[in-house]
């Protein structure tokens, strides 16, 4: 499949540009040549179907697997991501969908643990100014720093999570499905610390399987399908029909064919329902679909 261009007039260079990156695991193929570019101050969400190889590339950008080819350049020059500590040093933050958050811990104490300031005793009161002003960064609608976090809703913890992962001033943020398990206001609170941190000039990656929430934030969305590239489109030319034939990789699916069953009733077949393509139709109208 063809990706549509996806041009950011006057732009500088990218933040994050990865070329022809794979990752095997034995005989299996988990990411093939894949090219991802993001900007700062953009939101590109990252889509697929499960098995897509969506958690592998955020592991590879982590620091957690290492690629078996291909390329990363991160502000500018090639990197070797080897660690966790790798991706931190060189800017990356990545926010997990676990959130890793201790619950018998406060807000406070969460964002800085493992990075405590104080050689010899704890600086109570300069951890807690910091965290006020990284939520203050973020419009975060937190009572009170020295609240445990069990007592926190799920719009809450993330936000804590989010803030912790700023502490080290990254250039790239990767939110790995931030909205799941979330209501309808703890959503709208996640997505609006997502415009706050595009806002603020940081590159975000955000990986989500709801539709919504990827077309309320994101400028660009790039899908992945087995493991490749299957499209990047700008969110403002892309319709929901186009992202889920890309990610399914058939332009006739069950949406399609309800939509058509709604609107072309005078064009059903002898068994009343619209004609399905046999693959190979499908497949070439699927390519031009998206080019």
């Amino acid at each position: 499949m063809s990706t549509m261009p996806a041009e950011r007039p006057g732009a500088a260079a990218p933040v994050l540009s990865m070329r022809g990156v794979s990752k095997h695991f034995g005989a299996v193929a988990a990411l093939t040549d894949i090219d991802l570019d993001v900007y700062a101050g953009e939101v590109v969400a990252l889509v697929g179907d499960n098995g897509a190889g969506k958690s592998t590339l955020v592991k590879i950008l982590s620091g957690v697997h290492p690629q078996d080819a291909g390329t990363v350049n991160f502000d500018g020059r090639d990197v070797n991501i080897q660690s966790p500590v790798d991706a931190l040093n060189l800017g990356i933050a990545t926010v997990f969908q676990d959130l890793a958050l201790c619950d018998n811990l406060s807000v406070v104490d969460n964002l800085f643990l493992g990075r405590e300031l104080g050689p010899w005793r704890l600086n109570e009161g300069e951890m807690e100014v910091q965290s006020w002003e990284l939520l203050r960064q973020l419009s975060a609608k937190i009572p009170s720093v020295r609240i445990a976090v069990a007592s926190l809703s799920g719009g809450q913890r993330q936000t804590v999570a989010i803030a912790r992962s700023l502490l080290g001033s990254p250039k790239l943020i990767i939110l790995d499905e931030p909205t799941a398990a979330l209501g309808v206001a703890q959503t709208a609170e996640v997505l609006n610390l997502v415009e706050r941190l595009r806002e603020n000039g940081l590159a975000v990656i955000m990986i989500s399987h709801n539709m919504q929430d990827v077309q309320a934030v994101s400028d660009r969305v790039a899908v992945l399908r087995l493991g490749r590239n299957n499209g990047t489109f700008r969110m403002k030319d892309v319709s929901t029909d186009d992202l889920i034939a890309a990610i399914t990789g058939a332009a006739v699916n069950v949406v399609t064919q309800r939509a058509a069953q709604a609107g072309t009733a005078g064009t059903l077949g002898k068994a009343g329902v619209p004609p399905v393509r046999p693959p190979e139709a499908a497949a070439a109208a699927e390519e031009g679909s998206v080019q």
